[in-house]
């Protein structure tokens, strides 16, 4: 397969809603045929709170769930709409060639062979006047892959270095890696949990969305036992490639882990347990299966959590760690700017995969297009 020619730059449209339930991640790029993209304009729309339940009550099976998961993705079309019209304003939208929608994954079963991502493309093309790129999993899975992470194949594009053996982990909900050796394929899986867990935790404790810099989990302890219990799950023994997310990594998993101990912990030290388990799933996997990484940078919010960045340097002693910022690249938009990048990719009838991140027989073009 390869790319239609074109020798001008165009402009796109990523939008990102991941694991974390948070919110709406836009931006506006300028994507040439083979040089670097450019960040022309970001937004950050947020989720009301009775869309956050409502998402977050649909990963869960239920009475009525298909319709209850239709009127979600109505109402995620048009906050995905009022962040693309915040995003635009009133003069580039003439200029934007189409919308890339990672859409909102309420279940993701690669091993069933399927996977749903939430967000009414075809009425979101019809409430922005642009086309719209969605379902970008979909075809990976038909040709047996895991469908994630495709954020690697983007990260390959703008970040691999001729001579350095780079690391780039998105830390959002859940953590992967993306290995970019000089030479020889890249590669790139999901490590475990991100802010997934450390998330659904202060929630329920402190009523708060996440942890700031870390500071409650590190006003906590390491609980040795439940950190054995927590580094215990199968996932994590499974090789590469493979892809998680609330199916593996939920409150429901972590309250039964805890029920098992039969000693009550604190919660802020579940919280320091948490933390912990995150940089080790990530720091394990860096050191175990991508040997000879001389640089680790992180995207994602856990680029901004510091005590996470702390353990994970403190686990890799000998390995730069730093953010994607000192890569010229804002770790906030890095997924909304793949999700750009791929909608190119379609539109290109270029391959957006990479089978030896994804297992899948092949490079395929990904994702359903939706005119404007």
């Amino acid at each position: 397969m390869s790319e239609t020619a074109t020798h001008e730059a165009e402009r796109y449209v990523g939008l990102m809603s991941g694991t974390s339930l948070d919110g709406v991640d836009a931006v506006l790029a300028e994507i040439g045929p083979t040089g670097p993209i450019r960040l022309l304009h970001s937004h950050y729309l947020p989720y009301p709170e009775a869309l956050r339940t409502q998402l977050l009550a649909l990963h869960a099976p239920q009475a009525n769930e298909i319709h209850l998961a239709a009127l979600a993705a109505n109402d995620l079309a048009r906050l995905y709409a009022d962040a693309v019209n915040a995003l635009l304003g009133d003069g580039a939208r003439d200029s934007v060639r189409a919308i890339g929608c990672h859409g909102q994954t309420l279940r993701h079963r690669p091993a069933d062979g399927y996977t749903l991502q939430i967000g009414n493309a075809a009425l979101l093309a019809e409430l922005t006047g642009i086309a719209v790129v969605a379902d970008f999993r979909s075809r990976d899975i038909a040709a047996g892959g895991q469908g994630a992470p495709l954020v690697p194949a983007f990260h390959a594009h703008v970040l691999r270095d001729p001579v350095i053996h780079r690391v780039i982990a998105n830390v959002g909900g859940i953590a992967n890696v993306t290995d970019l050796p000089p030479t020889g394929p890249v590669r790139g899986w999901d490590t475990g949990p991100g802010n997934l867990l450390l998330d659904a935790w202060i929630l329920r404790h402190q009523g708060a969305h996440y942890d700031p810099d870390g500071r409650w989990a590190a006003s906590g302890r390491v609980h040795p036992a439940l950190f054995d219990a927590l580094t215990d799950h199968a996932y994590l023994r499974q090789p590469p490639p493979k892809s998680a997310g609330r199916e593996q990594f939920n409150l429901d998993w972590l309250d039964a882990v805890l029920a098992g101990l039969h000693e009550a912990v604190a919660p802020a030290d579940v919280q320091a347990t948490l933390l912990e388990f995150t940089a080790v799933s990530l720091a394990d996997a860096v050191r175990r299966d991508c040997a000879g990484a001389r640089e680790l940078y992180v995207c994602g919010g856990g680029a901004h959590n510091g005590a996470l960045m702390r353990r994970v340097r403190a686990r890799l002693a000998g390995v730069e760690v730093d953010t994607t910022t000192a890569l010229g690249i804002d770790p906030d938009w890095m997924e909304a700017l793949a999700f750009a990048w791929l909608a190119r990719q379609t539109l290109h009838r270029a391959p957006g995969n990479l089978p030896a991140v994804t297992g899948a027989r092949g490079e395929r073009v990904l994702g359903a297009v939706y005119p404007a």
